[in-house]
């Protein structure tokens, strides 16, 4: 067989599934049949062209699979292994990744000692559905492969794994850039997937009192599940006095952005205390505005601090060693299963976010 079925993007609200031809694997690379994959917030972004990328690309960036074919300089593994890989596929080669910020990995550098793919842009490492084709079809190849393979342990099924290549560390990404300390107060905007994983970050990362801001309740149910202690519905309550009542009008020591949007975090900002972090994980669509008065002009000792989905095989392996441990288990997110060939109705499903809709298993 040399041909796959891949969803690709067409236009901006046009999406489709076409026949691709299996990719060749080079040395560096592993080929990886699809068991299970997902879709992404960011995949929704991408169908509704508010994030641009090239017509007749394969979409998708959450790959659980088997090793199909493995290239010649690739060691350690064996073709027939489960395995994951990040969302974020960095070289571990580049300026960025030798300092600190793999996810920012431009790619290979040309002879001058820019990145080849395109420059010095910021998302460099989001390679699956960016730059190359992704995740969503039967196949896809994975670029330096011994840097972003890992092994899924025994015992541990496609379910309970899928959120860890995006979803799961980009939410405890945000727990993390949170700054958050033994027994802080830590407040999260949104209940999405990204959301409720910070969710689950932030209380295994230690704060002592976390409160779950969402318009849904049955996803505020889930966050208590996952470690919230206070919910909140914005549709019943002002959620920036009633915070601020909680907290003895001190303010939260830590919040976190989860959905994108200017009014959420400008809510996140009115609530922290001075010298308190804003640690940003949603995806902007329009230029953000910082409110002054809240911003102290500048003057409040704030952080803020924005993140890209860590990637690589050690991130992958600790995220597994964390559910392995059994201290968080995402898998009651998946709500929904699809087989690829109906991918196009699981998008509507998963924009309009109907019937209950979290995250959603597509199976080739």
């Amino acid at each position: 067989m040399s041909m796959m079925k891949s969803l690709i993007f067409i236009e901006p609200g046009k999406i489709e599934i076409v026949d691709k031809k299996i990719p060749d694997v080079g040395p560096n690379d592993a080929l990886i049949k699809i068991t299970t994959t997902t879709i992404c917030g960011t995949d929704i972004h991408i169908f509704k062209g508010e994030y641009a990328v090239a017509k007749g690309l394969t979409i998708g960036h959450e790959p659980v699979g088997i090793i199909e074919k493995l290239g010649s300089a690739v060691m350690g593994y064996e073709e027939g292994q489960r395995v994951i890989a990040g969302a974020i596929c960095p070289t571990f080669t580049s300026y960025a990744s030798q300092d600190g910020f793999p996810s920012q990995d431009g790619g290979y550098l040309d002879a001058d000692g820019r990145c080849s793919c395109h420059g010095y842009k910021a998302t460099g490492g989001w390679r699956f559905g960016n730059h190359i084709d992704g995740t969503q079809a039967e196949y896809v190849l994975v670029p330096d492969a011994q840097a972003n393979l890992c092994p899924v342990p025994d015992g541990l099924t496609d379910e309970q794994v899928l959120m860890c290549p995006d979803i799961m560390s980009t939410g405890f990404k945000g727990a993390e850039n949170a700054n958050i300390q033994i027994g802080d107060v830590v407040a999260i905007f949104a209940q999405g997937p990204i959301g409720l994983c910070a969710t689950a970050g932030a209380r295994i990362k230690g704060a002592s009192l976390i409160i779950a801001v969402d318009g849904n309740n049955e996803r505020l149910a889930m966050a208590k599940k996952l470690g919230a202690d206070i919910t909140l519905n914005f549709t019943e309550v002002d959620v920036v006095d009633e915070i601020m009542k909680i907290t003895g009008g001190r303010g939260v020591d830590s919040s976190i952005e989860a959905l994108g949007l200017q009014s959420t975090f400008e809510q996140c900002l009115k609530i922290l205390k001075p010298g308190g972090t804003l640690s940003s994980l949603g995806v902007y669509s329009e230029d953000l505005v910082i409110p002054m008065a809240h911003f102290a002009s500048g003057l409040g000792d704030h952080t803020i601090r924005t993140a890209l989905c860590p990637g690589g095989k050690e991130r992958m392996r600790r995220l597994m060693n964390v559910i392995e441990s059994g201290r968080v288990d995402l898998s009651e997110m998946v709500t929904h299963t699809y087989a690829l060939d109906d991918i196009v109705e699981a998008y509507d499903l998963f924009m309009h976010q109907r019937d209950g809709v979290l995250k959603i298993a597509i199976k080739p």
